[in-house]
């Protein structure tokens, strides 16, 4: 069994790396688990637990769902919280609306359905993951500082390509292994 997940890289840069640090700096008092950089991607589907047998056909349903896309822009911006003010769980940062995002994630979960994985019942809500709040000792404080950060511009990131990943769950924190790639 290899933990698995569709994703698009996301390559920080100056830009996202000032922001980041700024939140991260100004909240170390928390109890936040935060994403490494190095990690940064945008998940379209996650698979869990999924037995290795299954790996071409969800690789060959990659590569159908981005032959009909092409290269296109997404533009990172804003920070926000999933969860409620009073129990926040994760810490984002938001993806402007792009139809060649929605059309790729369309077309990934049509061809992923071909291939027995039901689409997802929450619906596609495209974000950065950037912290996992373990415990907040000043919920107030941490409000405020999200709250400047939430109209913010983090950057822009040219998708080309689509990967299927393994992550590995590590103490030191996961590993993230390239099982497949499929270009737009």
């Amino acid at each position: 069994m290899k933990r698995l997940f569709a994703a698009v890289k996301i390559h920080p840069s100056e830009g996202y790396l000032n922001v980041f640090n700024s939140i991260s700096a100004l909240l170390r008092h928390e109890r936040i688990k935060w994403v490494e950089p190095e990690n940064t991607h945008l998940t379209l589907k996650f698979f869990g637990e999924t037995d290795e047998k299954h790996i071409p056909a969800i690789s060959q349903a990659l590569g159908v769902a981005v032959a009909q896309s092409r290269p296109f822009m997404l533009h990172i911006s804003d920070t926000g919280i999933f969860g409620s003010r009073y129990d926040p769980k994760v810490i984002w940062f938001g993806i402007e609306k792009q139809p060649e995002l929605d059309l790729l994630a369309k077309n990934l979960f049509s061809e992923l359905e071909k291939c027995g994985w039901p689409p997802d019942r929450q619906n596609f809500v495209p974000h950065l993951t950037i912290g996992r709040i373990k415990e907040l000792k000043d919920k107030k404080l941490f409000q405020e500082i999200i709250g400047k950060f939430s109209v913010v511009d983090v950057q822009n990131e040219n998708v080309a390509e689509l990967i299927l990943y393994e992550s590995i769950l590590r103490r030191e924190g996961p590993l993230y292994v390239k099982l497949f790639s499929a270009k737009l």
